[in-house]
This record gives structure tokens, sequence and C-alpha cells, in this order.
């Protein structure tokens, strides 16, 4: 799979609630890094955010490569609502690294949690 269809595939899964088909785009090894959750394996982070999740709505604004490396950005608008139906819109890039077979072998997001963060408090 090129760069720019794992992009594509990764943000459908990811607002389908595909959790399985997600995490299947890392390697085993694989680790997301996020403001609110924290450094995770795949596995874990995705399964934490679908129990916080009722629905995901994302729109794609662009995806950014580099020709000499395997790293690729994504950015894009994420509606989140929340378990408790409560809602959150904000631009997302993530920094995606990938390893020689196009696995994801980490993934860096990157947003503003001013809002995000005390609302997905609010479920604990």
């Amino acid at each position: 799979m090129n760069k720019n269809k794992l992009a594509t595939k990764y943000l459908e899964y990811l607002e389908n609630g595909d959790i399985e088909k997600v995490i299947g785009l890392f390697n085993e090894k694989g680790i997301v890094d996020s403001p609110i959750y924290g450094v995770k394996r795949a596995n874990q982070f995705y399964h934490e955010l679908k129990d916080d999740t009722t629905k995901s709505k994302l729109y794609l604004k662009g995806v950014f490569e580099q020709n000499d490396s395997n790293d690729l950005a994504l950015y894009f608008t994420y509606e989140w609502t929340l378990k408790n139906n409560k809602k959150v819109e904000f631009d997302v890039v993530d920094i995606i690294e990938l390893d020689s077979k196009n696995k994801i072998s980490k993934l860096k997001i990157i947003y503003d949690t001013v809002i995000a963060r005390k609302l997905v408090e609010e479920l604990k």
C-alpha cells in the first residue's frame, strides 16, 4: 500500500470506528503519541479512544510527504462526539512514521487540547 492510500484508509477506518482495521495499519510495535492519552501501543490507544467515542467525522485538508522519507503528515478537521454526547471540533496534524513495509511504526497527534482535554476528563 502506498503512502497516500494508507493515509486515506487510516482516516476512513478511524471515522467508521473500524478500530481493528486501524490497528492493522501499524506494525507489531506501533505506538501512538497523543496529547490527551499519552504514549501508548496502538492497540491500547485505539481501544481507549473507541471507549470514549460515540461518533467521529473527519475532513481531510491535506496529505504531506517528503520524497526521500518514509514519513508523512495528515492535516484534517476532527469532529468528535464523546460517549456523553458532548462534541468538540478541532484541526489535527498526524505525523506518521512508516517502516520499510509501509506499516505505521509511530503516529504523533498534534492539536489544541484545551476544550477536548476538559471533555475527556469529564468522562472519567
